[in-house]
């Protein structure tokens, strides 16, 4: 059967912060020219989900309070995955490790193999759900993206060193928060900036987490914890 490609599909995207409390930078790349998703433009390290990713071992879990937003208007027990699927993303698309040092208890799967080799276990504690967004409809592409952040203190290894990280970004580069939106930005990029600016001196995951939700019916800004965002004038 061939997949359609204009369902939704569950989607994870990293925000490395690094200097929050000097001067904040956040990690962007470029995608390429041909992409069907958001050519040209300049994102953060993310994607889909992959059926392997549910199975991934996790040396630490995500936070608790991460946990409960995620599990809000989702299907059941897909915390799990998407915390993999982030870790995964951000290891392919810049080559950045966010994990514990340790052995891969068992077969890795062929997504994990160079992770593993590195001889790290993908960590979840760092991740900080802070964002979700669906694509609208009619793109080429639609996603139920979970956005995270992750202080880069976090991470393993040399933080300027790309040269593990496949081609899908082009550009990598870290970025001075406030002046991010002078690159070529997705319109909810631009929106997640503001919410991560907000951000940078609360280190603490946020209690509730905007929901950006297209469906055919209407595009609706929620909160992840019962609540409806404020209406703007």
């Amino acid at each position: 059967m061939t997949a359609d490609k204009t369902a939704i599909r569950d989607a994870a995207t990293v925000i490395v912060l690094r200097d929050r409390w000097t001067n904040p930078s956040i990690l962007m790349g470029q995608r390429g020219s041909k992409a069907v998703f958001m050519p040209n433009k300049f994102v953060f390290p993310g994607g889909a989900v992959d059926p392997a990713d549910s199975e991934v071992p996790l040396a630490t879990k995500l936070p608790d309070l991460c946990r409960d937003r995620l599990a809000e208007q989702a299907e059941s027990g897909l915390q799990h995955a998407l915390a993999a699927a982030a870790i995964r993303e951000l290891w392919e698309e810049t080559g950045l490790v966010l994990g514990q040092p340790g052995a891969w208890p068992g077969h890795a799967p062929d997504d994990w193999q160079s992770f593993s080799a590195m001889g790290f276990v993908p960590s979840a504690a760092a991740l900080q759900f802070v964002f979700r967004a669906v694509t609208p409809p009619g793109r080429p592409r639609r996603f139920d993206a979970r956005f995270f952040l992750v202080d880069a203190e976090a991470l393993q290894g040399d933080l300027d060193d790309f040269s593990r990280a496949s081609d899908e970004l082009s550009h990598l580069q870290w970025v001075q928060l406030d002046r991010a939106r002078d690159l070529d930005l997705p319109f909810i990029t631009e929106v997640v900036l503001a919410e991560v600016a907000a951000r940078v001196t609360s280190p603490e995951p946020p209690v509730s987490v905007p929901f950006y939700k297209n469906d055919e019916e209407a595009n609706l800004f929620l909160r992840l914890k019962g609540y409806p965002m404020p209406e703007h004038d």
